[in-house]
């Protein structure tokens, strides 16, 4: 009989190597967790998948889930993160023939795969695994504010989709490197597929989300570091709410501010500019006060992605002036991101 997973499964449990799902997305920020995989568990990842007008790669070789099984693939994830966490029903033939070929399907969206009645259905005739992941568990409690031992960083974005993740699995791995106990807290669907745990924090009912994040960084050792993956921006017109709670309940020591270099408007909502950089440290650090008064913003997390190397070093040096701050590309790392790493520890 079909028995959906979810994510409190360990990551051994979950069925693996990959095959990536990227739907019909136009846009590459759309395809974060495509990504995501690709750059922090592409030992897991066998290729790619889409519908025939896709527009983004990943740049891996694109298999169809038949020739994907016969690769060793055992899953199709849905690398997609839309708004809304859809599952359009242009994709559904694409996740029918992965479960016709033997693949079992990954989701991290709003939307269940165990809830489409189409999906269900084959998953329960072919003997396959519908795995959704972003499921939160049962009895979050409401915040209840107390301080808690151990030490807490929690990066902090402009905007949707710029790098917060990507800053968070960086310091952790490089303060781990300096011989430092961490932990990377994951709060999305993507990170919990890298981490094999954490918390879907967008999937919380309002009220349990700040409650939600005091659970995925508990009490700890004085001397251990949890680096705890942020979510949306304190500025976003829609996902505002997810990010306070997650600033106000994990209750940071030092935030580290993720901005992507030349981005202007807000992802998706155009009408919206992107705040300052001095603006979301400023905001961030008056509201986390709230819950931990000796928070701190350690420094700058800059994108510099669609920069080349030269510009990018031309760049980061300039804003580390400008803002008299530690700045650097967690991706690029150098001696800009060790002197970052050096302001987190303090």
């Amino acid at each position: 009989m079909f028995q959906p997973v979810t994510h409190e499964d360990p990551i051994d449990a979950l069925p693996q190597p990959y095959l990536l799902f990227l739907g019909d997305v136009a846009e590459p920020a759309y395809a974060k967790t495509a990504f995501g995989l690709r750059d922090w568990a592409g030992e897991r990842c066998v290729g790619e998948f889409a519908c025939s007008d896709v527009k983004v790669s990943t740049g891996l070789r694109f298999l169809a889930p038949e020739q994907a099984r016969a690769a060793g693939a055992k899953a199709m994830v849905i690398g997609v993160a839309n708004p809304g966490g859809r599952i359009p029903t242009t994709w559904l033939p694409s996740l029918l023939q992965a479960l016709e070929a033997g693949l079992d399907l990954i989701g991290g969206m709003h939307a269940r795969l165990a809830d489409i009645d189409l999906l269900r259905g084959a998953a329960a005739r072919l003997g396959r695994r519908l795995v959704d992941v972003r499921q939160p568990p049962p009895g979050i409690p409401i915040a209840n504010g107390r301080p808690r031992s151990g030490k807490r960083l929690l990066t902090v974005g402009t905007d949707c989709a710029l790098g917060k993740k990507y800053t968070a699995l960086a310091l952790a791995r490089a303060f781990r490197e300096h011989g430092i106990d961490a932990d990377f807290r994951a709060t999305g669907q993507t990170g919990i597929l890298i981490a094999g745990q954490g918390m879907p924090m967008d999937a919380v009912i309002s009220d349990f989300a700040a409650g939600a994040a005091e659970m995925l960084s508990p009490d700890a050792d004085p001397r251990h570091w949890d680096v705890i993956e942020g979510q949306g921006s304190l500025f976003h017109p829609a996902y505002a709410g997810v990010s306070l709670a997650l600033l106000h309940g994990s209750q940071p020591d030092v935030i580290v501010v993720c901005h992507e270099h030349g981005r202007e408007r807000v992802l998706g909502y155009p009408d919206y500019r992107v705040p300052s950089i001095e603006d979301t440290i400023d905001l961030a650090l008056r509201l986390g006060c709230r819950t931990n008064p000796g928070i701190r913003c350690a420094g700058v997390s800059l994108n510099t992605a669609m920069l080349d190397e030269a510009e990018a070093a031309s760049v980061i040096a300039a804003e580390s002036r400008r803002l008299g701050c530690p700045v650097a590309d967690p991706i690029r790392g150098g001696a800009s991101f060790d002197a970052l790493v050096r302001a987190c520890l303090g």
